[in-house]
């Protein structure tokens, strides 16, 4: 008898400890799930407080070169719209793009100025390499992405020791001079821009097949179809960035570099010789001459090449002019 009074208090003990056990566990997992359930909903109701993500108002009036933008038709109100919304909402891209455009931008507007092409015209390098001396798969290479082909056609040298297409104020030159070939071709702008990238072949065979005569009326293919409108968008936004939500400040441009010339007419057997009796290195030789495609310049027919060299203040913070 006192045996199994002992083993009915061990029992009643045990089972009342199991029964703190589990009512502690319940109220531990009823208030976990509650605070979980809270903190989920206060994430959600952050976010939606916090993060705004807005469509985008288009511009009443567009003109590219000079030439008016139908806006009054519903899909070139789409494609535009299409673009704006790509490059606005591709941070990163569209910061740099600024950023590179303040270095470059000098330089190819006046070459353009003088070549006598609108200024709208330079945003397709923008487009066609964000400003870098990029290489696509199928070979285009350079700011201007230039095929070797078109780019000879056009004036640059291109062999395995000087690829001019490289070289941003000489590519710059050989894309005026294509684009003029296409205007006088053509008579508008937009088709001479549609052929950069199509070829005037390719935008003949359209206009012969649909019967018209203004890229906006016409079908293209999709890259072709939607270059014309990304031009557009890169002018709007590089022109008007705070309208676009871009805020840059003129320390975040990149300036132009700083730096002086030095002309070679014959042979370099080491180019990491010259920069260093030059007073700089092979890296930045190579960063201002990128055309420069070999570690030598052979140079047999004796040309005479302009390199740039960097000059004092290279390094130093540059001033962004109004």
């Amino acid at each position: 008898m006192k045996f199994s009074k002992t083993m009915g208090i061990v029992l009643r003990t045990t089972l009342w400890a199991l029964l703190l056990i589990g009512g502690s566990l319940g109220i531990h997992l009823l208030t976990y799930s509650t605070f979980v359930a809270n903190n989920d909903l206060d994430h959600q109701r952050n976010f939606n407080e916090g993060y705004k993500v807005f469509s985008l108002t288009l511009p009443n009036e567009l003109t590219f070169c000079d030439e008016k933008v139908p806006l009054n038709r519903l899909d070139v109100r789409e494609k535009l719209d299409r673009e704006l919304l790509v490059n606005t909402y591709w941070q990163s891209s569209t910061l740099l793009a600024h950023k590179r455009a303040a270095r470059w931008f000098p330089l190819i507007e006046g070459i353009m100025k003088r070549e006598g092409v609108p200024d709208d015209l330079k945003y397709i390098a923008v487009i066609e390499s964000g400003l870098t001396n990029v290489v696509s798969p199928a070979g285009a290479t350079g700011y201007w992405q230039f095929m070797k082909e078109t780019g000879t056609q056009f004036g640059l040298e291109v062999n395995n020791e000087v690829d001019e297409r490289y070289h941003v104020e000489k590519s710059t030159v050989a894309a005026c001079k294509y684009l003029k070939s296409s205007y006088a071709h053509y008579g508008k702008w937009a088709l001479a821009a549609a052929s950069y990238n199509l070829g005037q072949g390719g935008v003949d065979k359209q206009l012969g097949r649909q019967k018209q005569d203004n890229y906006f009326d016409l079908l293209l293919n999709e890259e072709t179809g939607r270059y014309v409108y990304r031009i557009l968008a890169m002018k709007e936004i590089l022109r008007d960035p705070e309208r676009y939500g871009f805020h840059l400040r003129k320390k975040d441009l990149y300036a132009p570099y700083r730096t002086r010339t030095a002309e070679i007419n014959g042979p370099v057997a080491d180019l990491a010789d010259y920069a260093t009796e030059q007073g700089t290195d092979y890296k930045t030789l190579k960063l201002l001459n990128p055309w420069l495609r070999d570690n030598s310049l052979l140079n047999k027919n004796g040309k005479t090449y302009t390199l740039l060299l960097p000059a004092p203040g290279f390094d130093a913070v540059a001033d962004i002019k109004e």
